[in-house]
């Protein structure tokens, strides 16, 4: 869900042009998925550059195709669980596991 400085920018229309277009440049499926060689659905444009209050506003970071990412639901869930330290991870075949 999106944090609440973000939420108007993920209703404008221009996010919803920028990613429509992203996900269409991406054919739909997965980045991450298909860099193992795995055909996996994208539902996520995820940024690379985390979205914050100060950069929102900056277009080459906001609605750059540089700075996105399609990503399956699993893929995105990693991307961000990573970065709090969940106990759980990605196996190649896109299976979520327990962490050892």
């Amino acid at each position: 869900m999106a944090r609440d400085f973000a939420k108007a920018f993920y209703r404008s229309s221009a996010w919803v042009a920028c990613r429509d277009s992203y996900i269409a440049k991406r054919r739909g499926l997965c980045e991450r998925c298909l860099s193992r060689g795995l055909f996996r659905a994208g539902k996520i444009v995820h940024h690379k550059i985390y979205l914050t209050p100060e950069n929102i506003v900056i277009p080459g970071i906001a609605l750059n195709h540089g700075n996105l990412e399609l990503l399956c639901q699993d893929c995105h869930n990693a991307e961000h669980n990573a970065r709090i330290g969940m106990r759980y991870t990605i196996d190649p075949a896109g299976n979520v596991l327990p962490k050892p």
